[in-house]
């Protein structure tokens, strides 16, 4: 893991978001053939759950979401769907995983 910008910094990470978030990047996301696909490494999921574990101690009222948890919804059915992501990173279910 590295640090590419200070927690007090606002990153550039996810238009209307910046200011109160924390961006978190990974390496991956693509199959060999460049499409979206969840291609994490064990070490990976293990390496962000600590994280985001660690994260949520200094700030146990933050929610946990992808870029495409992010988009608007488009259709106003209070859901976000796959048709309406802006983005498909970071190409797995955020909200599923066991933080």
């Amino acid at each position: 893991m590295k640090t590419l910008r200070p927690l007090e910094r606002p990153g550039a990470h996810a238009r209307g978001y910046n200011a109160h978030s924390i961006g978190i990047c990974y390496e991956g996301g693509l199959n060999h053939y460049g499409m979206p696909e969840d291609t994490r490494t064990e070490w990976q999921r293990h390496s962000l759950r600590v994280l985001v574990r660690t994260l949520l101690l200094d700030y146990p009222d933050a929610q946990v979401a992808g870029h495409r948890d992010l988009s608007p919804d488009l259709n106003g059915n209070g859901e976000v769907e796959p048709m309406e992501w802006t983005k498909q990173c970071p190409c797995f279910e955020v909200k599923k995983e066991k933080w």
